[in-house]
């Protein structure tokens, strides 16, 4: 049969499937079985005659969507929070992936940026934190008497941590929502924080107090700065479904994008919450564990969120791609 009529033969077919996945036309679990297996075999005769074509390409990435549609039906209610985290997620995060990416490197820039501006403009972090001015004097006393990291001994370890984990949500909230200006009201925000982080960074370099600050930073930042970046990743798929709409309306790729991303969003709150609770009862003691504990915390922490947002994703994608390949075979 030639590819051009397999296409006309079916059309109806698959954009009848495209109206399902996304939520305009409502099927039950049996249903959604005879349209995944109808699927499955065009798409086994698509492999067997056009293997290099991108009608195979749609109909394969179709029998994933629809996959994943039959996957949320079955009953998953008990195990709902689990599910979200084990599998929902993390296929959102694979969908999405090119945008953790380019929110790494906005990242990247805009801290490399913070330390250039520190090294040309030595008043920069006082312009680029709050209360800059007595902040910086007070970090450059505590520098002098042999303790970097004392502004973090400061308050009881249960309302700094409860006022940290409240403050960071909403730094998160605002790079996520302020994606809603086509993005760039994200990348203003993730602007702000990275040059303040790359400021800082060499604020105490310059001061030669970078390895102690490290030992105490880092054993919050890594969560809280990675999930500041998943945060801006999610910001960057709300305003890219507003300007790039596709083949939808605007409204309806803004209400997925809105879907989607935020279920993203809120599988940052989870380390948001840990790196509240690090903050506010483990740094305070940073310089008084052993070097060993601080990087034994740092790096597998960063291990930990590392996996969960870079390479569980593609397990769980690929895992995807088997039932769906064995259910073609």
């Amino acid at each position: 049969m030639r590819e051009v009529y397999f296409i006309k033969q079916n059309k109806e077919k698959w954009l009848g499937i495209e109206q399902v996945i996304q939520g305009k036309m409502k099927k039950n679990p049996d249903d959604l079985s005879s349209l995944y297996i109808n699927l499955t075999n065009d798409l086994a005769f698509a492999q067997t005659y056009y293997p290099k074509s991108n009608t195979t390409v749609y109909l394969n990435h179709l029998a994933s969507q629809i996959f994943q549609k039959i996957y949320k039906t079955k009953r998953v209610e008990q195990n709902r929070i689990l599910y979200f985290f084990k599998t929902e997620v993390p296929m959102l995060v694979f969908q999405y992936r090119r945008y953790l990416m380019y929110a790494f490197l906005f990242f990247i820039l805009f801290t490399m940026m913070g330390v250039l501006s520190a090294i040309y403009d030595k008043d920069i972090l006082t312009v680029t934190i709050p209360n800059g001015e007595s902040y910086v004097n007070e970090t450059i006393s505590n520098i002098k008497k042999g303790n970097a990291v004392a502004v973090y001994q400061q308050g009881s370890t249960w309302g700094s941590t409860i006022g940290i984990i409240f403050n960071n949500i909403g730094v998160g909230a605002k790079l996520y929502l302020y994606g809603i200006f086509g993005g760039v009201g994200t990348l203003f925000a993730l602007l702000s924080n990275s040059m303040m982080l790359g400021s800082f960074q060499y604020f105490f370099y310059d001061y030669g107090a970078l390895k102690d600050s490290a030992r105490g930073i880092w054993l919050h930042g890594v969560f809280e700065i990675f999930a500041m970046v998943v945060e801006a990743m999610c910001g960057l798929i709300l305003g890219a479904s507003i300007l790039f709409p596709r083949t939808l309306s605007r409204f309806n790729s803004f209400k997925n994008g809105f879907k989607d991303s935020f279920k993203i969003f809120l599988s940052t709150i989870p380390f948001t919450i840990c790196a509240g609770i690090i903050e506010g009862y483990i740094t305070r003691h940073a310089l008084k564990m052993p070097l060993l504990l601080n990087v034994i915390i740092i790096f597998g922490s960063l291990a930990v969120i590392g996996f969960y947002y870079f390479i569980y994703p593609s397990i769980v994608n690929k895992k995807l791609n088997n039932h769906i390949n064995d259910a073609v075979l």
